[in-house]
């Protein structure tokens, strides 16, 4: 293959990624640009045929009036609510129908201890979770991972990790507001089931979503905030600080310093040192 011709394809799978479409979905590809073969003419009435007479069209009736639709925040909240357990609650969202499930590998439900009495949120997985089917195993769970151990906390003994979006959106899109909206009824049980004594929103989606915000993640953080009713059976008033995603701040290197003041304020309210309020 001659190298430009191979520079060239190369370019553009690299455009077709970008654009999220990273999922082949048809063994060969639709050629959306070939003519059509035009439609057969109908055939003609033999000479001398009668036409027929055209038949009457019945009068038409008004539609009946159809109960409202449950919407699909509403059906999962309804299915959430049956949840007793993380266990009870993961075959729920495993057998919620959602377009992300078709395209995504592996459910991403949590990691971490649900005991530790600290839960942290972000917004939804990235391909190296959705592989594994673990919430932050890439390189921005990575780098959470170290911000943590530099204020002494460590996944496997002291917080729990969960996102909004159990699902991967295609191409890593930001999640929409109909699919945060979707999921958000089950991740508000999956508070109230494990019932941490604080909690940290990872990135605007997660803060605007649980805080019920309208604000964007640089007013939001470095502070604590209450989660709000109606916020779900043994939700609401739990303590909530939102912080950057760890995600941005590969991408936004100089906003380390907010971050790390977030980390100093979780540190000390944990020790007591600083009341979540």
């Amino acid at each position: 293959m001659q190298a430009g011709l191979r520079e060239a394809l190369l370019a553009a799978l690299r455009l077709q990624i970008e654009f999220g479409a990273d999922e082949a979905l048809e063994a060969a590809p639709l050629d959306r640009l070939a003519a059509r073969a035009p439609a057969p003419a109908p055939p003609e009435p033999p000479p001398g045929a009668l036409a027929k007479p055209a038949l009457a069209q019945p009068a038409l009736r008004s539609a009946p009036t159809l109960p409202l639709v449950t919407t699909p925040a509403a059906a999962t909240a309804a299915l959430a609510a049956t949840a007793q357990s993380l266990a009870e609650l993961r075959e729920a969202i495993a057998n919620t129908d959602s377009p992300l499930r078709d395209t995504a590998t592996n459910l991403v439900f949590a990691d971490g201890v649900p005991e530790s009495g600290l839960m942290m949120i972000g917004e939804a997985p990235g391909g190296d979770e959705d592989r594994q089917g673990k919430p932050f195993v890439g390189v921005s769970g990575q780098l959470l991972d170290r911000m943590m151990a530099s204020i002494g906390l460590d996944r496997r003994q002291n917080f729990y990790l969960a996102n909004i979006l159990p699902w991967r959106p295609p191409g890593n899109r930001t999640p929409t507001d109909g699919e945060v909206a979707m999921f958000l009824p089950f991740m508000l049980r999956h508070v109230a089931l494990v019932r941490p004594r604080h909690i940290v929103l990872l990135g605007g989606v997660s803060a605007k979503a649980l805080l019920r915000a309208k604000d964007g993640i640089t007013r939001l953080r470095g502070r604590w905030h209450s989660l709000p009713e109606p916020g779900g059976e043994g939700v609401a008033g739990l303590p909530a600080l939102p912080t950057l995603h760890p995600a941005y701040l590969l991408r936004t290197p100089s906003a380390k310093r907010e971050a790390w003041a977030d980390l100093i304020l979780l540190r000390r309210t944990l020790d007591g040192e600083v009341p979540p309020g």
